[in-house]
């Protein structure tokens, strides 16, 4: 579609309906494919409750929490695509040289978000999920429901997922010319107080140490993103000096 004039409210709709469609062939083939990983995820999902099996409080809840690993592995695979439509989507109100960047970025947010899933199952679950289970448990039986662990599970890989996306999201704003390098260095004490915020809400237990297993990670997210911003600048400072040279 010719994007040298200002679409019209119908064509605006048409082409969103069209790039929905998109993600939606790509959603289902993503969850089509996952379906045949689903029992090795599980697995992998379950393996911090040690030898502790979840159980099964209805007939179709195996069948449900089935569907919806296949689903967000889904997700992850057609996560390249979901981000491409949208950003082809909004590409008419951005300039050339942010689309490049844009483009540049699409693979990177797929990696971060599995990098980020990643982190959350072999490093941040175990530990709470080994502190969860010795909670109280001179006086209760921690036997946990599949489908109330695997929604646990999942609403903090995602979480988890997101804020992987730190660095990427700071360099995107660096060319945007929102921030710089130096703007985020002088924000590093907030940036201090927020990873401190964010990790709270995050974190599945109230302890110390599964805190800090979440609050560092994020810091050091946020000071990749400063390198990033400032080898990408620097190399941009180059370029225009040697062009003016």
């Amino acid at each position: 579609m010719a994007m040298d004039r200002e679409q019209t409210i119908l064509e605006h709709l048409t082409e969103l309906r069209e790039r929905l469609i998109k993600c939606f062939i790509a959603l289902m083939v993503g969850t089509i494919v996952a379906m045949f990983f689903v029992e090795p995820s599980l697995r992998l999902l379950t393996r911090p409750l040690g030898d502790t099996i979840p159980q099964t409080l209805a007939p179709t809840e195996s069948l449900s929490v089935y569907f919806r690993i296949a689903f967000i592995e889904g997700v992850a695979l057609a996560m390249p695509v979901l981000v491409y439509q949208i950003v082809a989507y909004l590409l008419p109100g951005l300039l050339p040289e942010e689309r490049q960047y844009l483009y540049l970025l699409i693979p990177g947010v797929t990696i971060s978000f599995i990098l980020g899933a990643v982190f959350c199952v072999m490093i941040m679950l175990p530990a709470a999920i080994n502190f969860m289970q010795g909670f109280l448990e001179t006086v209760v039986e921690n036997r946990w429901s599949l489908d109330y662990y695997i929604s646990f599970i999942t609403r903090v890989m995602f979480a988890m997922g997101i804020v992987f996306q730190t660095p990427l999201i700071l360099l995107f704003l660096s060319k945007l010319g929102l921030v710089n390098a130096k703007q985020l260095g002088g924000f590093r004490k907030y940036a201090v107080l927020l990873t401190s915020i964010v990790a709270a809400v995050i974190t599945p237990t109230p302890d110390p140490l599964n805190m800090m297993l979440v609050m560092v990670p994020l810091y050091l997210l946020y000071e990749v993103g400063i390198l990033l911003v400032w080898v990408t600048g620097s190399k941009k400072k180059t370029q225009s000096e040697a062009e003016s040279a």
